[in-house]
């Protein structure tokens, strides 16, 4: 059986942080939230100031949130945006290259037909010359 030296590991709780791409605007607005509760409690004022006080901060928040969203909005129109253009690009590029596949392979097809029709005119001279040939023997 193993020994294990407890007192190496501590019993403290540990805090891990992650750190992750994308938007802001969640963590944004609870710091909002959190820094007007925290000067509400923090500044001694009265009734009628705290109101216009939460009002302001309100209506603050709602602005910054608006401005959050709209600014969303216009990453994701400008991310849909490329994608889309990177499709088209894509699609013309691929009808291009079926276009030039297509020509090649007509064009095959032709020579393939051009060389059947010379190869039976071949066979058809040569036929009539051994039965020619035949005749006069």
């Amino acid at each position: 059986m193993d020994e294990y030296d407890y007192d190496l590991y501590d019993e403290e709780p540990y805090l891990i942080v992650e750190n992750r791409e994308g938007s802001s605007i969640g963590p944004f607005i609870i710091g909002l939230a959190l820094g007007a509760g925290i000067a509400l409690l923090m500044a001694p004022q009265s009734g009628e100031e705290t109101r216009r006080d939460i009002a302001d901060k309100v209506s603050r928040a709602k602005d910054a949130a608006r401005d959050a969203v709209s600014e969303l909005g216009d990453v994701i129109g400008n991310t849909l945006e490329e994608a889309r253009e990177k499709v088209e690009t894509g699609v013309e590029s691929a009808r291009e290259a079926v276009d030039v596949r297509r020509r090649r392979v007509h064009t095959a097809v032709e020579a393939g037909r051009v060389a059947a029709r010379q190869a039976r005119a071949d066979l058809e001279l040569r036929l009539a010359e051994s039965k020619a040939a035949h005749i006069e023997s």
